[in-house]
């Protein structure tokens, strides 16, 4: 994902801190919106759409894993990274546990979160593409056979006569007809 399409959602109670790593984030070609803590920033995050979230750990109110849950219940595939002071290191390395995709102790280099940024929002889009094509059934476009990958490295399953699986994943019988299309057909080749 480019930078310059990257939609950031920067969270800090510091009002300085906040409108700093805002200016340089936009300056470097992010788009960007900021919320001053938690509640503020979970209705944002419902009104629009980001690519990934940037939040302080401590914070008055809800904190950055509280938010960190509330983000990874609504949206599973948004980016979420940690800015956090040392001594909260512990509490950072639990936010990875609960599904942060990183986190950056303070005070850090603005060159460093940037190159730690989009390694996030890359990692992020290449789970999305993943994403896309497990929901892809694949078919032959010659015999109508599927092939099954599921729980299987995708590409090594069996393929299986449409019958059998739709009778396998959902319980269904065929029944043999025609579709009004090929009973035309058929009827025009009997006659």
């Amino acid at each position: 994902m480019h930078k310059h399409k990257a939609k950031i959602l920067l969270v800090d109670d510091e009002e300085l801190i906040r409108a700093s790593l805002a200016m340089d984030l936009a300056e470097a070609g992010y788009s960007v919106a900021a919320a001053a803590g938690g509640e503020e920033a979970l209705e944002m995050f419902r009104r629009g759409e980001f690519d990934l979230v940037i939040t302080d750990l401590l914070m008055e109110g809800m904190d950055g894993l509280e938010l960190l849950r509330g983000l990874r219940s609504e949206a599973p595939e948004v980016g979420v990274m940690i800015l956090t002071g040392y001594g909260a290191l512990p509490t950072a390395i639990e936010a990875i546990r609960l599904g942060a995709d990183d986190y950056l102790l303070k005070p850090y280099q603005f060159e460093e979160l940037q190159i730690r940024l989009d390694i996030c929002l890359e990692k992020r889009a290449l789970k999305k593409r993943i994403k896309a094509y497990e929901g892809i059934l694949p078919v032959c476009s010659v015999c109508r056979k599927i092939r099954d990958d599921e729980g299987r490295e995708p590409g090594s399953g069996p393929w299986l006569s449409m019958e059998k699986f739709l009778a396998q994943k959902a319980g269904l019988r065929s029944s043999h007809t025609y579709c009004p299309h090929c009973f035309e057909q058929v009827t025009k080749e009997l006659e």
